[in-house]
């Protein structure tokens, strides 16, 4: 595996995680009222269109952590709507 792979996967997985913590504290709490259903919602298509660009130019790490990326945000868009 080259170097760059390994860049981009340690990247995508920072940027991966980084959601974790938000999805674990609305499960525990049951509350989103100070979660931004907007930003959520504009990061997950942020995602999607890296995951899209990833395919095009065929690149592992990007298609891997953006697929993961895009469930956990796409989980905390549902999160938000269901404990409105």
């Amino acid at each position: 595996m080259a170097y760059v792979d390994i860049l981009g996967f340690v990247a995508g997985t920072l940027t991966t995680i980084a959601t974790i913590p938000q999805i674990i504290e609305a499960l525990k709490t049951k509350h989103t009222k100070d979660v931004s259903f907007l930003t959520f919602l504009i990061l997950d298509i942020g995602m999607f269109l890296w995951l899209i660009y990833g395919i095009l130019i065929w690149s592992i790490p990007v298609i891997i952590t953006n697929v993961i990326s895009f469930i956990l945000v796409f989980t905390m868009l549902m999160l938000k709507i269901k404990y409105k």
